[in-house]
């Protein structure tokens, strides 16, 4: 039955996961954690986490690794084929309308409509990010400064700057890390 609920829930991330891995972490949230229960919030993160370190898509990755964690590989086989069977079909579908009709203006028109949604669920996912990096919860609490995580409050904007100055995801990431087992060590014990 897991494998059944597995398959189908991120059939229905991948078929309406426009705009790419980031756009699909809200639904992947929703299915996951808020529908089905499967994971905590915290260990949603870490398994985002650990998405954006390996090589490959981020929610195929994501998808197996859920898969992997309820199920084992059968579990990671039926998310991640659920993730993406929906894009094959359309792939395959649009690829016979291009060839079949040439001008696709219609379908144009539709993806650059979609475009101001998947801004929104980017966005939506990079608030639950954030309030989980600055205070370890999935919402900004009461009393905003008792629970600050003053190390993600460090981190955070000098990670964004490494960024927008195009440093490599993985130099970001691993020095991250590092500044925050020296913070955690040495500076917030």
């Amino acid at each position: 039955m897991i494998y059944w609920q597995l398959f189908w829930s991120f059939v229905k991330v991948g078929a309406f996961c426009v705009g790419g891995g980031y756009a699909s972490m809200p639904l992947i949230q929703a299915e996951v954690i808020e529908a089905h229960h499967w994971l905590t919030m915290q260990q949603f993160i870490d398994i985002f986490t650990i998405s954006q370190m390996t090589p490959g898509p981020i929610g195929i990755n994501a998808a197996t690794f859920v898969g992997t964690k309820l199920a084992g590989v059968p579990g990671a086989i039926c998310a991640t084929v659920g993730f993406v069977f929906p894009s094959v079909l359309i792939v395959l579908a649009l690829v016979k309308l291009v060839y079949k009709y040439g001008d696709i203006g219609p379908v144009r028109g539709v993806l650059n409509g979609l475009r101001p949604a998947v801004v929104a669920l980017i966005c939506s996912a990079g608030i639950s990010f954030i309030t989980l990096a600055l205070w370890n919860t999935e919402a900004i609490p009461k009393d905003f400064s008792s629970t600050l995580d003053y190390i993600g409050v460090i981190i955070l904007p000098l990670a964004l700057v490494a960024i927008r100055k195009k440093v490599s995801v993985i130099k970001v990431l691993f020095g991250s890390g590092i500044v925050g087992v020296l913070l955690g060590t040495f500076v917030f014990v």
